[in-house]
This record gives C-alpha cells, structure tokens and sequence, in this order.
C-alpha cells in the first residue's frame, strides 16, 4: 500500500493512518513531496518506479486537495499507478477511480462531494431511486393578536430571521419589527433550528409563522436550467400553504426575501444581492465552465423573474442601476442605532472579522486575508490579534465550499461561530477589517462597525453601495498589499484612525437607521395595496357613528353631530375585514369665499389612527376644492400639527381662549391648494 502525502500534512497524515487500519496485512509506505524537493512529474516517476521495483502495489491512496505545491507528486502518483489510485479529497471522503465509473472518477477528482457524485439528471436515468424528497409537514403558529386596524401582509424567507446570526437576518428581522405596526405579518419560512428562544421575539411582531421542511435536493448541480439554489427551495408544502393562507386571511401583499425564491411569486422581491452580478465577479476572477454556466443560468433567470414582480427592492444605487427597471426601488441595509452605539477604544492592536459562512463571499474573503494578508500583519506587528465571527456550523461551510477538511489556525486567531451579540467585540475591537472580493448588495458588517465608532478597513467591494468615501468615514484597500500597509498604518495613527471612525458613526445615523428604513419599507407595501378606505358624504344614519367618534376625540371641536350635514360632511369607510365596512373618521368644511374654505372639524377613531386616513380626508379636501384652505388646531395638539403641516399648511396667526374644556389658544393654520 504506497500512500501519496500530497496534500495538507496533517490530513495525508489522517488519510495514511486509515488505511493502515483498514488494511492491516499489508506493508504500507507514506510517499512525501519533500523526498522529491521541487522535481518534476517525471523525475518523480522514475524514482517511484525504483523504489518499489519489487513489490505488487496493491493500492495507491491519494489525497485530493488542490494544493499546487503537491500537483508533481499527484502526476507521477497516476502514471505509476493509473488503475490503484484510491482517492481521497480533503473531506476524508475516498473514491476508488476506474474506466468502470469514469463520470463518477471525474467527478470526485474535480471536487464533487462524495455523496453526490453518483447523482445524474433524471432527465438522463429517471429510473435511479436517489431522487430529491420534499417533505409535506407544515407548522403554523399564531403569533400577537391581530387587528382590524392593520392591514394583512405576507413576508416568504427561504430561513427563519432569528437568531441575527448573518446579514440577512438582521435586516429580515429589524424590517419585520418596523412594519409590524402597521401591518400583520404573516411570515413564510423553511425550518432550520429554530427553539424557543429564537422563536419568541419573531412572534412578538408577527401575527402567524407558518414553517416548512427544506427539501432534499438531488439532481446535480449543473444539470437544470434554472440554478440549482432555485431548486432547492422549491417545495410544493410551501407554495400550497402561501396560496391557502393568502386567500382565506385576505392578504393584501406579498414580499418575497431573496432571488432564489421569485417563482413562489408576490408583489414585492426583495434582492439581497443582485445575483447575477455575483457569479459574474467570480467568473471573471475563476474563469471556467463552471463559472460560466453559473453566470449564464442566474443572468437568464433573474432578469426573467424581475419583470414579473409589481416592484423589485434593491440595496443601493449601484444594484438599481444593473437592474435599470422601472419597477426597481431602493430600500437600504440599515444598523440598530440604539443598539449599536459608541464606547470608548481602548489602546491594542486587535482586528474583527465579522462574515458568516454560510455566505461563501465571506469564506473567500477570510481565506484571501488568512493567505495574502495576515502573514505581513504578523510578520512586523507582533502584538496584532484577529478575531474572527464566522457564524454557525462554519467548518460545515468551509468544507462545503474549499473542499478542505478543517478551518487553518493560528495562536493569534480568535476563530468563533455563532456569537448572539457582537457588540462586545466591537468594543475590544481596535479596527474592523472587510477584505471582501466578490459581493452584491451591501454589507451591515461595515454599518454596524461605523455605528459602534469603529474605523473600517475594506475592499472597494466590501463598502459598495454605501456612500463611504475613502480616509473620510472608510479607508479603501484592494491589493494584498495595500491592505496589510493600511491597516499597520491606522494602528498606529490614531489620530487618523479616529477621525475615520467618528465620520463614519455620523454616516450611518445620517442614512441607515432601521426607522428611517421601516418607513420606506411600510410606504412600500402601502402603495401596492388596494385602496382600504372609501370616502363619500354623509348620511343621516351615519350621525350616530359620526357623534361617536367624537366623542372618542377630546382634541377636536365638539358640535351636535346634526348640524354637521348644513356643511359638507365627509366620511372614511374602511374594509375591517367584516362584512360591513365602519365609519372610521369624518372630515367638515364650509365655503367661506370664493375658492376659499374652512376646514370646521377632523376626527379619527382610535381604532383606526395611524392608518394615515386623516391625510386621505384631507388629500380629497384639498382636490375636491381648489384654493385655499383655513383651520385651526389645538396648541397642544402636536401629532395634528404635525400632520398639517407635513401636507403644507403653515401657521399664520392665533385664537386665544377659543377652546373650552379646556380653555386653550387655536394656532390657525393656511395651504394654498
């Protein structure tokens, strides 16, 4: 049994120790690259052919890692012995390669994992019986309370938001929350491991949580059209309960999280990254036919879907503009600004890297820093310290993706998974590093560090799309080299450093608070709804409802209800999901000149405030009778002052003492419409 360490010492290691368990009658020999010192494949060869002269090979064990510093002794290892090789690749995964299974042999040789190599379409060989499962159990939970005061929306996650263990968690969540007051939500997601700490505060915002079972995907990756992450959400449970739920709840909108899921559908996609654009980075950076048939199928099937969509969210102008619809909106990443907030840095030389690894830009990231940069930053600065987040079940993603059994290590490595609040590590941190080389979208990684007064470090693809200039909020790097110079350099000036950090903390406050955010969001989703309210004259019959609101309204002019219908009465209906619809507020003008009116009276039952259905009353006022319009407004009355003049009115004088109960000044206010 002759073993070819070609690979990762300590996995040939592991790999030679098995076969001598595995076959222990038989005399073993572990072949090194360092026995050949930088010879060729044919020099190797002949030594080979030497070496073992006398014996029978019965095996020939190889380890597959894609190391070129091992790709002689990998050569001569198949001319000595083309019809032994028993190859192994860095998972520890073993495949015996023969003519008998040539596609599975190359397979295996180019990097396709162990389990999935004996995978072929069923368009091909529909007989074979490992065929992808999808599981029908569907989990329904009701979450608060819902109410006839907000509108029924769905949201379709292809992961449960929470914990916030990744980007697109944390802005699934945060979005969640903000919309959850005006909205019910009604959240679609496929299991992961969810328990009931993690279930709870999603349930404190949503009205029902609807879980499905991830299928089992098993088709090879290259053979469909569609990209096979598409494959691997589509479930007939899911699409089957998203069109149950939708019509017996009466959902007015649906918003769809991530390209891979546009076939179930909605009003609104929301694009994490503009896919496409992604696998165009890697296939210009990795050329090959992998790469371009990856490209080919995300371009073909984005640009398909986003048409189909009333509106397509994107994170930044730079996604608007390669998408260039008209139904393209931005709605930003955002950051917790109270959550996230200063604290004072303490003197160090400790770097964060905060990427999980589930995304796999973020493991090309960490293995170009590890490799091209981190060996200069220790080299000459002996008390530099990197800590690193890379998410749950990292190893699982590491290997999935660089075909390497373990994460390398490092005395000043700090390499941690899922960590439930990263804002101590910020606080430790001296410098937050993004070596981001292939990204769409934009990174909350760099929002966070700015919020928590933190300097970043990053690649022009890291900070994309955020508005950051370079050495005035963010300093910019994309060589090897010129990261490892900037980051010595802002450790040791301080001054710069800080100054950095501060323009950054005044960016994100600027721009990308989740408040600010939330109301684009719940704007959004408000326009693409049916009209909820109706408004038409008042009736005699309606008097009743009209007193009663009313009453409920302290704020407003108390008059008889009667003598309401003297004037141009004006009522709000709205849809509460009854059959019946409800008064839900009333608005009373009066002709006091020629194209000029006096608004008498507006008042909104409690039920259905923050509906924005004064502002409809209003808006209708205002086009039904060109001119200008006069009312007057409590002084203490802020929420209605407010609301005046964010449609345009303007103060324009006082009433003292002209309410009763209590007695209190009028500010009188004016808009020319």
């Amino acid at each position: 049994m002759v073993t070819f360490a070609s690979g990762d010492p300590e996995l040939a290691q592991r790999m030679f120790a098995e076969i001598q368990r595995l076959v222990p009658d038989r005399r073993h020999f572990l072949v090194k690259a360092d026995d050949f010192h930088g010879q060729s494949t044919f020099k190797i060869y002949r030594q080979l052919r030497k070496r073992f002269r006398a014996y029978r090979i019965g095996q020939a064990p190889l380890l597959l890692d894609r190391d070129p510093r091992y790709s002689a002794l990998r050569r001569a290892a198949f001319l000595y012995a083309p019809t032994k090789i028993l190859a192994y690749n860095a998972r520890l995964e073993r495949h015996q390669l023969s003519f008998g299974t040539a596609i599975a042999s190359f397979l295996f040789v180019k990097g396709v994992p162990g389990d999935r190599i004996f995978l072929r379409p069923q368009w091909l060989i529909p007989w074979k019986k490992d065929r992808s499962t999808y599981p029908s159990k569907i989990e329904e939970m009701e979450g608060r309370p819902r109410s006839p005061r907000r509108r029924r929306a769905a949201v379709l996650s292809p992961y449960f938001p929470f914990p916030l263990a990744h980007g697109g968690a944390v802005r699934i969540f945060n979005l969640l929350r903000e919309m959850s007051g005006e909205f019910d939500i009604f959240l679609f997601a496929f299991r992961d491991a969810e328990t009931d700490d993690t279930l709870q505060p999603v349930l404190d915002v949503c009205a029902r949580l609807i879980l499905v079972d991830k299928p089992r995907y098993r088709e090879p990756r290259w053979s469909t059209l569609a990209p096979p992450e598409v494959h691997e959400f589509r479930s007939p449970a899911m699409a089957a309960a998203l069109a149950r739920i939708r019509a017996e709840y009466k959902i007015e909108a649906v918003q769809v999280e991530y390209t891979m899921l546009a076939p179930y559908r909605g009003d609104v996609l929301v694009e994490h990254d503009v896919t496409f654009a992604l696998y165009r980075q890697i296939r210009d950076r990795t050329p090959g036919i992998t790469q371009r048939w990856d490209y080919w199928r995300w371009q073909r099937f984005e640009k398909q879907w986003i048409r189909r969509y009333r509106k397509v969210v994107v994170m930044s102008e730079q996604d608007r503009a390669l998408l260039h619809g008209p139904n393209v909106a931005i709605i930003p990443n955002g950051v917790d600004l109270a959550r996230f907030t200063p604290e004072i840095e303490r003197p160090g030389q400790r770097l964060l890297f905060i990427g999980s690894f589930r995304h796999f830009p973020n493991i090309v990231a960490y293995r170009f820093f590890l490799d091209q940069v981190w060996p200069s930053l220790r080299k000459h600065s002996p008390e530099i310290t990197l800590t690193v987040v890379a998410g749950p079940d990292p190893l699982l993603y590491w290997r999935e993706h660089t075909g390497l059994a373990s994460i390398p290590q490092d005395d000043r490595i700090r390499l941690l998974e899922f960590v439930f609040d990263v804002r101590p590590l910020y606080v430790e941190a001296n410098l937050a590093v993004v070596p981001t080389l292939v990204s769409a979208g934009t990174n909350l990684k760099v929002l966070e560090a700015m919020a928590m007064d933190r300097a970043v470090v990053s690649t022009s693809s890291g900070c994309a799309g955020l508005g950051l200039e370079h050495s005035v909020n963010v300093w910019i790097a994309d060589s090897p080299e010129d990261l490892a110079r900037s980051i010595q350099t802002l450790l040791q000036e301080t001054t710069v450093r800080r100054r950095i950090a501060e323009a950054g903390r005044v960016h994100v406050e600027r721009n990308y608070g989740w408040a600010q955010i939330g109301a684009r969001q719940r704007a959004l989703l408000r326009d693409l709804m049916p009209a909820r309210v109706r408004i038409r004259p008042a009736r005699q019959r309606d008097l009743p409802d009209i007193a009663a609101i009313q009453h409920t309204s302290p704020e407003s002019s108390q008059w008889e209800a009667q003598d309401y219908l003297a004037f141009e009465c004006q009522v709000a209906l709205i849809h509460d999901g009854t059959s019946k619809d409800r008064i839900a507020g009333f608005l009373v003008s009066r002709s006091v000149a020629d194209q000029e009116r006096e608004i008498l009276n507006i008042a909104i039952h409690p039920d259905f405030r923050r509906l924005h259905i004064a502002t409809e009353l209003l808006q209708a006022e205002l086009s039904r009778w060109p001119g200008t319009h006069f009312l007057e407004v409590r002084e203490s009355n802020t929420p209605a002052r407010r609301l005046y003049e964010g449609l345009g009115f303007q103060v324009v004088g006082e009433r003292p003492a002209y309410y009763d109960n209590p007695l209190e000044t009028a500010i009188v206010m004016r808009i020319l419409s």
